[in-house]
């Protein structure tokens, strides 16, 4: 059974969490969080808390073993861009954008919902 959870308008690029989020990607959820606790990067404070939450989600919800999961599927989707302006040299603005990101982890037991299989 599969479970997720999306932290929605993070403020950190894209780019920059996808390098963090491709070490976890199909590892169990102990050792995925083993990672990203030893990885000092905002990224993996970020992605850290949306593991924790679908692994909450996945035991209270569905009633699966912790130490059975493993991240099935994670990615990370532009969110909207925050356009902010910088003073720049002989009287000219600059713009800078702040991108944001949507993070979604879904973990999964590898076993079949008795529902969807009917």
């Amino acid at each position: 059974m599969e479970s997720y959870a999306i932290h929605k308008t993070a403020i950190i690029a894209p780019r920059k969490a996808r390098m963090t989020l491709d070490l976890i990607r199909g590892k169990k959820a102990s050792v995925a969080m083993g990672i990203l606790e030893n990885t000092n990067t905002k990224a993996s404070r970020l992605i850290q808390k949306v593991l924790k939450s679908a692994i909450a989600n996945a035991v209270n919800n569905q009633n699966a073993k912790e130490d059975e999961l493993f991240v099935s599927e994670c990615f990370i989707n532009p969110g909207p861009t925050l356009k902010r302006i910088k003073f720049a040299s002989r009287g000219n603005v600059d713009r800078r954008d702040k991108r944001t990101s949507h993070i979604t982890v879904k973990v999964s037991d590898g076993k079949v919902n008795k529902k969807g299989a009917e």
